[in-house]
């Protein structure tokens, strides 16, 4: 069988591809040295999967900071802000993703949401009156020419026009529609290039028909590829989904001259039904996507081969992931540090292409494919994951009281108004402060066994005081203490949990040059002492003012790590839940009145069909999260956090959280959440993001005012807290102080204007 994948890692082995393009941000080297690197990491990926055996090797799937910004860019979907800053291509292009400040010149970034259900992060274009549609990128074509010229060949990857209209902003009163012609002549004019470039296959990824899919969007869909493949362009086109299935449009796509089509049957468990019932045809390529893209565990082989066997099709089938490999890890063979019984269960992105691999042997009854099958079973019943009698207990305990806070949240805030003393439209930060040098090097140092645990702590103290100072100086209201001691708002959690392993270069791409070093759940999880207690003790003793616990909710531990997939989800986020139930009450009893569970990722697993968003998802994850803080006093608040993603369409999910203050990440969307919260009648107190933390750009002090301004002139002014959208880790200090000095100054001038009227 062909064997092929969706997409490969692209940060490199070692975050190659991270460092060098940071230091090209810094001016540390220039642009041919970041092409250069690039290409080595691109070479360096199309060998190993050469290597590994993969037939069809995907070139596009490489990207700087992102894929759909990328197809964007080459379809000259680039705002006038960008244009106009006369920069270069590629300095345009991080314009766009990051922000520009520079020489007087400050320009905002583009949005930035969630990609479907992961923890990927994607650029979201802009269409204006002004976007003239056509196709002027290189970029393709450039990878299309390395890759030939390392000797491999290779199928080419765009993301496709139904998904970029799909997830695209439209401003000016623009439609879809209006850019659907303009998109067939660029689709079009791809093909006839790829096809005089010697390119014999193109993968269009088309992720955005997982979704629900209405009468008019399917109506663009057809349009679109209707006449799109409406010539014979020399180039074989495969219709890559993934994420889940294409219900509403099946009969469509395989209508359609497509050479092949590509389905998740993980995610996209209902595709096996569509085919069985409606049939696939048999003069196409059936991309089976069987082997899991999303998580690290080893496939077993005798469920994909009974899952291939149910596969009613005359159609040639191709062995493939169930979605890029973007969200796994490069390899498990650097995995040193692990015991040998976690370790031979995992597989990461190259381990991934041997599974491929693996399973054309045994689907083929060759000597080689008996023994890996037998190899197989023998792994599968040799798991032993811990149990936690005590854990099991406590669950099985549970009642409906316990995921019930009391007094009503109304009556809550009432006795909290009385209780905090607040000024209208506090301030506050969403909780972490830059990792400078010397702290990553303070964690470093005591990993290495270099200094004592009091040593390292002692320097932590220190980092927490002068930023306490450093607040109230800067004149916020509600403090926190920096998390200095973490290195990951999960991984962290992970570590002081039983139930948790760690890699050592697990890393996979958050956004840009961010990555994330996800925790995988082993055992049965529980907390078996205080976390963040004594951090949180110490820098409320250093001053009068409200500092807040800070902790990272259940359902976002668990999204952002490798779950168990031999367990149901909601049995392993209510041991989160217990664990850090404990971890709450413990901060209540130490005089912590406010305390932050932060949720960025609820919505991340949300079922891309609304269908299945409640009796799959929001059942147990709301609960989960109120599990955690129903034990708390009526004058404790709770806050929670969220950002980066589509939080409008479930609102009512988010307000029966009941937590008593929300932070939204709200400002890079230009605020449109605000108008979600007001059509919603949104109870909970809250706080929307007034500047984007993913860019260095530093806000003025009137761009903050009039945000504000807009808040308030929607939002009842005593439910409102004033912060920035995030946490600021990921910034540096200078600016950071800045940018929340801005945001203070702002703050006092229109509170002034608030108390004359009033």
């Amino acid at each position: 069988m062909t064997k092929t994948i969706i997409g490969f890692p692209r940060i490199g082995e070692h975050r190659e591809l991270k460092f060098a393009t940071e230091h090209y941000w810094k001016h540390q080297i220039d642009q041919s040295e970041l092409l250069a690197n690039a290409h080595d990491i691109k070479v360096a990926h199309w060998q190993a999967q050469k290597d590994a055996g993969i037939d069809l090797i995907p070139v596009g799937d490489f990207s700087f900071f992102d894929n759909l910004l990328d197809t964007a860019v080459a379809l000259n979907v680039v705002s006038k802000r960008y244009r106009d800053l006369n920069v270069s291509e590629l300095d345009e292009y991080f314009a766009q993703a990051r922000g520009y400040q520079a020489d007087g010149e400050t320009v905002r970034a583009l949005p930035m949401k969630k990609w479907f259900n992961t923890n990927y992060h994607y650029i979201v274009p802009e269409f204006t009156n002004e976007t003239d549609v056509k196709l002027i990128g290189h970029k393709l074509f450039d990878e299309i020419k390395e890759a030939q010229n390392a000797g491999v060949d290779p199928k080419a990857v765009i993301v496709g026009p139904y998904t970029l209209l799909k997830l695209s902003r439209f401003l000016d009163g623009t439609k879809p529609a209006k850019f659907v012609q303009p998109l067939i002549a660029a689709y079009q004019e791809l093909l006839a290039k790829l096809n005089q470039a010697g390119v014999e296959y193109l993968q269009i990824d088309e992720p955005a028909l997982s979704f629900d899919v209405d009468g008019n969007e399917k109506a663009i869909f057809d349009q679109l590829y209707d006449a799109i493949l409406a010539n014979d362009h020399g180039v074989k086109v495969i219709l890559q989904s993934y994420f889940g299935d294409i219900r509403d449009v099946y009969e469509d796509v395989t209508n359609k001259p497509f050479y092949g089509i590509g389905l998740d049957f993980l995610e996209g468990a209902h595709n096996l039904e569509l085919i069985n019932e409606k049939g696939f045809p048999a003069d196409k390529h059936l991309f089976a996507g069987v082997v899991n893209g999303k998580n690290i565990w080893r496939n077993e082989y005798d469920h994909t081969l009974n899952l291939l066997a149910k596969i009613k099709t005359d159609a040639p089938i191709v062995l493939s992931t169930s979605c890029s490999l973007l969200h796994v890890p490069y390899s498990a063979a650097n995995e040193d540090g692990l015991a040998s019984d976690v370790k031979q269960h995992l597989a990461f992105a190259i381990e991934k292409l041997g599974e491929l691999v693996d399973l054309d042997h045994i689907v083929n009854h060759d000597d080689a494919g008996a023994d890996l099958l037998a190899k197989n079973e023998a792994l599968f019943k040799n798991v032993k994951h811990p149990v936690n009698s005590t854990v099991h207990n406590r669950i099985n305990a549970l009642t409906d009281a316990d995921y019930t806070r009391l007094p009503e949240r109304s009556e809550r805030e009432k006795v909290q108004k009385d209780e905090f003393k607040l000024p209208t439209l506090p301030t506050t930060t969403i909780g972490s402060f830059p990792q400078t040098a010397d702290v990553r090097a303070n964690r470093r140092k005591f990993r290495h066994h270099e200094i004592t645990r009091d040593q390292y702590d002692e320097f932590n103290r220190e980092k927490i005081a002068r930023i306490i100072k450093i607040q109230e100086d800067l004149g916020l209201d509600v403090l926190v203490h920096g998390e200095y001691e973490r290195n990951d708002m999960v991984e962290y959690f992970g570590e002081k949990l039983d139930g948790f392993v760690f890699t050592q270069n697990g890393w996979v791409q958050s956004y840009g040059t961010r990555g994330v070093k996800p925790p995988i759940i082993w055992g049965d999880i529980s907390r078996t002492a205080p976390i963040t207690v004594d951090a949180s003790v110490y820098a409320n003793n250093l001053t009068d003012k409200w500092v807040k616990g800070m902790l990272t909710g259940p359902v976002t531990i668990f999204n952002w790590s490798f779950p168990r997939e031999d367990i149901a989800r909601k049995e392993t986020v209510t041991q989160i839940s217990l664990a850090l139930r404990d971890e709450v009450l413990d901060l209540e009893k130490n005089d912590i009145k406010i305390i932050q569970i932060d949720e960025p990722a609820l919505r991340e697993n949300l079922p891309l069909r609304k269908s299945d968003w409640y009796k799959e998802y929001l059942d147990w994850a709301v609960p989960a999260f109120r599990l955690v803080h129903s034990g708390v006093q009526e004058s404790t608040q709770i806050h929670t956090h969220m950002c980066y993603s589509e939080f409008g369409d479930i609102l009512k999910a988010i307000d029966n959280l009941d937590a008593d203050v929300i932070s939204f990440e709200a400002s890079r969307a230009d605020f449109t959440l605000i108008d979600e919260l007001v059509d919603d009648h949104f109870q909970t107190e809250v706080g929307p993001g007034v500047y984007d933390i993913h860019s260095p750009r530093i806000p003025s002090e009137a761009e903050i005012q009039d945000l504000i301004q807009q808040i308030i002139s929607k939002l009842p002014v005593d439910k409102i807290w004033i912060n920035p959208d995030c946490g600021l880790k990921t910034r540096s200090e200078q600016e950071s102080f800045d940018s929340l000095k801005n945001m203070v100054e702002a703050t006092k001038v229109v509170r002034g204007s608030i108390y004359e009227h009033s």
